[in-house]
């Protein structure tokens, strides 16, 4: 008699796939990009292609995010000493013959033009990941120190070109790393402490430090002017003040329920600039107000807490250090852009997460969400 094997359901073969994937992180990416996906056709919908473009980077980043999710972190921490070296050798490759554009020089042509100042954004945190992965259970100020240099080297790089924005990313990216490895708060303490006295003295004496002609040696001068345009933008309201003062009428003038979808005149009258871009946040605040302004944040701060508590659960120091990094990779930018578009943080040209269009962004997003999904899939296989 011949026995027969019954072949499983396609549902039950795909099943193994997607088993481990953490549902409280994808569905806060689900309303987050769904809020991108709406705010984007209501402010691109006469900027050509820019609607169907977000959604192709979209799909691209969760294609992405799924393909490193299948990656264990032991095999991420292969990638780290590699994928670190490399953005390191094309920041110097950058700097020596790079394509500048606009004043700045971030670009550089390998068959393709790409900015090796993005792929630092991940590589920063795997390699300190790594290094303090490798010291465990034997740490030593020293070990602190060659952290320290392993961070300033690409954020000087950077900072040359010049590029404030991806610099800030990159630093909090590597910071975190160093502040969750233990890093005492007697070391953390001083300079916030001299931070917050600068920032009292650069308030207090604005007007003789704004001055023309008056030299700030360590910025460039496009620097020195973002910071004096955020003290008091009303200087120069048709010019270098015209993004914060618009944005911040925009979002005033959002109300508490907003103007409503397609509806924002400051918007569509094109009074706000980059509106798809960096400022995407004032053109979203004016059509949805106080109320969409409470659900993304409360979006963004259920994503940060559901990334803090992977890392938290994760089996091994070089996946609580990564897992806690890259959290704060999304923590930084969508800080840094409600920020600078309220006019409390100087305009640096970080894109809202989710929301703003861009594709090298999107991609990056992409590989932090699949990081993240990889260490809770990983947590979640050893526990089953």
């Amino acid at each position: 008699m011949s026995a027969v094997f019954q072949q499983p359901s396609l549902a039950r073969r795909i099943a193994p796939i997607f088993q481990g994937f953490d549902g409280y992180l994808a569905f806060a990416v689900l309303l987050l990009g769904g809020a991108g996906l709406v705010t984007m056709y209501s402010s691109g919908f006469d900027h050509g292609s820019r609607f169907m473009d977000h959604s192709r980077n979209m799909l691209l980043a969760a294609f992405i995010m799924f393909v490193v999710a299948q990656v264990p972190p032991q095999r991420l921490m292969s990638f780290a000493v590699p994928l670190y070296t490399v953005g390191v050798a094309l920041l110097i490759a950058v700097a020596v013959f790079g394509i500048t554009k606009k004043g700045a020089r971030r670009w550089i042509n390998v068959g393709v033009v790409i900015q090796p100042s993005e792929i630092l954004k991940i590589a920063m945190p795997l390699m300190l990941a790594w290094w303090f992965q490798r010291r465990e259970g034997q740490l030593r100020p020293l070990d602190f120190i060659v952290a320290t240099v392993l961070l300033g080297i690409p954020v000087g790089l950077i900072m040359k070109q010049p590029d404030l924005g991806t610099a800030l990313l990159v630093l909090a990216a590597g910071m975190s790393v160093i502040f969750f490895a233990g890093l005492s708060w007697k070391l953390i303490v001083p300079p916030v402490l001299i931070g917050l006295i600068a920032v009292g003295l650069i308030v207090g004496y604005e007007s003789a430090l704004c001055a023309d002609g008056f030299d700030w040696r360590v910025l460039h001068d496009y620097q020195k002017q973002r910071i004096c345009t955020l003290l008091d933008p009303t200087k120069d309201p048709l010019g270098k003040g015209f993004h914060i003062i618009q944005g911040m009428i925009a979002i005033g003038s959002g109300g508490i329920g907003g103007k409503g979808f397609m509806q924002g005149t400051q918007t569509h009258l094109e009074f706000v600039p980059e509106r798809t871009t960096d400022f995407i946040f004032a053109a979203y605040s004016e059509e949805f107000g106080l109320v969409g302004n409470v659900f993304l944040i409360v979006s963004f701060v259920f994503l940060i807490f559901r990334g803090l508590a992977i890392a938290m659960d994760a089996p091994t120091l070089f996946s609580r250090l990564l897992a806690g990094s890259v959290t704060m990779i999304f923590f930084t930018y969508a800080f840094v852009n409600m920020g600078m578009v309220s006019g409390i943080l100087p305009v640096v040209g970080v894109p809202l997460p989710f929301i703003s269009y861009g594709g090298t962004a999107m991609v990056t997003l992409g590989l932090a969400l699949g990081i993240l999904m990889s260490i809770s899939r990983a947590r979640r296989l050893m526990q089953s």
